[in-house]
């Protein structure tokens, strides 16, 4: 399965004022592993960017005058999300301003969902958290995803941060694939076809004893949790 992983920044925050999307970034997920390949691109949005939306993304209008018009690049990005499932975190927004840009055009679908099926993100963290804060950072603080770059927002960086997102809150790997070996250990369906077994007269595993101090601190954990609740299972067990 081929999924993108897209973010926007625009000159502001309504369509119905045509603001405009100055920046897309994407990036390629296949059976939900990075690929590497993505798409990143600045657009000239023939219209001043807002105060409000500059202090967002840092993206200045000397910065976007020598960009390409979306008209000129709507080609090359939809050749590149082509038939791809849509990651998008707050969707209807992107989702929003693609369809605008993509309005003015002739000859082109008025809505990208007409090409694509999309995934909204913050629906699928509001479901699995309910009544926390979902936006992108405060994902990435309960995923403990490293966003420590993201002094402003940018569509690239912030597509790469949501595809990590993405593939943690929704399960990680699929399968588990430790040496990747799929043409040996697994057939076409990613399943796997055998079970390599140990050698019988392997050397045995070194086993390495908890220390005095460490057995001490652990019983003293034990006696922290008993104290607090009245009860310690694994107490109780080895006793």
């Amino acid at each position: 399965m081929r999924q993108i992983v897209l973010d926007t920044e625009t000159t502001g925050l309504e369509t119905s004022q045509d603001h405009r999307i100055i920046e897309i970034g994407c990036v390629e997920l296949v059976n939900r592993k990075l690929t590497g390949k993505h798409y990143h691109q600045y657009i000239n949005p023939q219209r001043k960017v807002d105060e409000g939306a500059m202090q967002v993304h840092g993206i200045t209008d000397e910065f976007l005058e020598d960009k390409p018009l979306f008209e000129n690049i709507v080609d090359e990005f939809l050749a590149f999300v082509g038939d791809a499932e849509l990651v998008i975190h707050n969707a209807p927004f992107d989702v929003g301003f693609i369809n605008h840009e993509l309005s003015k055009l002739a000859k082109y679908p008025k809505s990208i969902a007409g090409l694509c099926s999309i995934i909204d993100t913050l629906a699928v963290a509001r479901n699995k958290h309910p009544g926390q804060r979902n936006n992108l950072d405060a994902l990435c603080k309960r995923y403990a995803v490293d966003n420590s770059q993201r002094d402003l927002h940018g569509a690239l960086l912030d597509a790469e941060i949501l595809a990590d997102v993405y593939l943690i809150m929704t399960g990680g790997q699929v399968n588990l694939n430790i040496n990747d070996q799929s043409s040996v250990d697994k057939g076409s369906s990613g399943t796997t076809s055998g079970i390599r077994r140990l050698s019988a007269d392997r050397k045995p595993l070194k086993v390495i004893k908890a220390s005095d101090s460490e057995l001490s601190s652990h019983q003293q954990k034990l006696d922290t949790i008993k104290d607090a609740s009245g009860q310690c299972v694994w107490q109780d067990l080895t006793q």
